[in-house]
């Protein structure tokens, strides 16, 4: 024991004596006699009130500690983060990981979109922004359409590629996201700029590389010219409705509200049909919840993103259900940190930082809109669930170094968190990404069934 706290405890014990003798000569003295108690009464009327000063010591001797330990005792326990936390000002703290009893409800998606007040979804709307979705005129060098990055006729709502292409060959930064289930996110884009379809419609055609258009005028006035679209205008937002770049991007994301995908065997699961997962999925489903990935991975939609919320109705009211909606990746230094490349793109994150800050992406479909994370580094899911399992969850993968126990403080709420970190075999990896596998839309993994059998099929003479 080190003199310090040496001569703290020979205080406290100084203390403790000094209150002692003072309760018991105020005993003698008065109460007793006031209240007409015999020697043994004193004593007990003593030890009461000892008793009492004692455990308001002990409350304020642990109040006081709470305030001064973790600058004394516990800093040596902390993981080192080294890194700038700058983060949008709509940040919310990522809770403690869920503990293997807790009970979690688990969540099919809805079968219908929300949409806002002030643009809702009607059939006429949803034909013209379908349209509009495919129009490569809406690009600078008229072919690059919407669908040109996410393909929802043949493919899973993405492009494929580790970035996207834009105009003139010029390749983007950041893996396409899909566009399948993009109307349950209640923040649009990797780093989350967009706070909703409307706006996040608004920004490819004015993307330099993406689409090239100059301005939102010069977006209105490529429709304008196409008069074909004059009827459909009409018919969308009322006869003689000027055509403007607002009014497209409400038809566009009036069109992307109907691409939900709620027929995955997991949404048959939840729903009652028990046949629907395999016993690795089942596993899968419960290392999901058990490691911690639903700390993120939250909800219908599978992001703690979404405002999706089943217990509000369905369709959902559109109330956020969100436990956080960013989250900074990667958490932890891992060799998969430079093999993948992953910090040098910051996302939301302010200058300074050596973390990024991103949107938390949806689980749905995963499966099948590989190469995966921001940059489209990761051409395996398996992999994926390793780097998250390690980046984020501080896990033991296939062998590696065991973390143990660890602490964590938080200098805001003056809290301390104790987490064991997961171990995760090879096994539990491919049946964690079995249950992704479950995500799946059974329509989207068919088309992508289809499309390999046509890729390898021989050529007919």
């Amino acid at each position: 024991m080190s003199a310090e706290n040496l001569g703290f405890l020979l205080i406290g014990v100084i203390a403790v004596m000094a209150g002692a003798t003072i309760v018991l000569m105020l005993v003698r003295s008065e109460l007793a006699q006031a209240s007409g108690v015999r020697s043994g009464g004193k004593l007990f009327l003593a030890a009461a009130l000892g008793m009492g000063i004692i455990a308001f010591t002990v409350k304020l001797t642990t109040f006081t500690l709470m305030a001064t330990l973790p600058q004394q005792m516990i800093n040596p326990l902390m993981v080192d983060r080294r890194f700038t936390e700058i983060v949008p000002a709509d940040w919310t703290k990522m809770p403690g990981l869920p503990q293997k009893d807790a009970i979690y409800q688990w969540q099919a998606l809805p079968q219908a979109a929300p949409a806002p007040a002030d643009n809702p979804t009607t059939a006429e709307k949803v034909e013209l922004g379908r349209r509009l979705f495919f129009d490569p005129n809406l690009s600078l060098t008229r072919d690059v359409s919407c669908a040109s990055c996410h393909d929802v006729v043949g493919g899973t709502g993405v492009d494929g590629r580790r970035t996207s292409k834009g105009i003139r060959g010029q390749m983007g930064g950041r893996n396409a996201p899909t566009v399948w289930n993009a109307a349950f996110q209640a923040v649009l884009f990797w780093d989350g700029r967009a706070a909703s379809l409307e706006d996040q419609a608004m920004g490819p055609p004015l993307n330099p590389i993406e689409m090239g258009m100059p301005s939102g005028a010069a977006v209105a006035q490529r429709v304008i010219e196409d008069k074909t679209y004059r009827a459909a205008f009409d018919r969308a937002f009322g006869k003689g409705t000027d055509i403007t770049f607002g009014r497209i991007a409400q038809a566009i994301a009036a069109y992307e509200r109907t691409l939900i995908t709620p027929d995955a065997p997991y949404d048959r699961f939840v729903r009652g049909d028990r046949a629907a997962l395999t016993p690795a999925q089942l596993r899968g489903m419960a290392l999901f919840q058990t490691t911690g990935c639903i700390s993120c991975h939250s909800g219908a939609n599978f992001s703690g993103a979404s405002f999706v919320n089943l217990l509000a109705g369905d369709p959902p009211s559109g109330v956020a259900n969100d436990n956080g909606r960013f989250r900074m990746f990667p958490g932890n230094d891992t060799a998969y940190v430079a093999r993948y490349d992953l910090a040098a793109d910051k996302g939301a994150a302010g200058p300074g930082s050596d973390r990024g800050i991103w949107r938390i992406p949806s689980l749905r479909n995963v499966a099948l809109t590989g190469p995966w994370l921001h940059n489209g580094s990761v051409d395996k899911l398996e992999e994926v669930v390793r780097i998250m399992a390690a980046s984020q969850l501080g896990a033991s993968v296939n062998g590696g170094q065991q973390l143990g126990r660890t602490v964590f403080w938080s200098p805001d709420d003056h809290s301390v968190t104790k987490v064991d970190r997961p171990v995760l075999s090879d096994g539990d990896v491919q049946d964690i990404v079995a249950f992704l596998h479950s995500l799946s839309s059974d329509e989207l993994a068919g088309r992508t069934r289809r499309a390999q059998a046509r890729s390898i099929a021989p050529l007919q003479e």
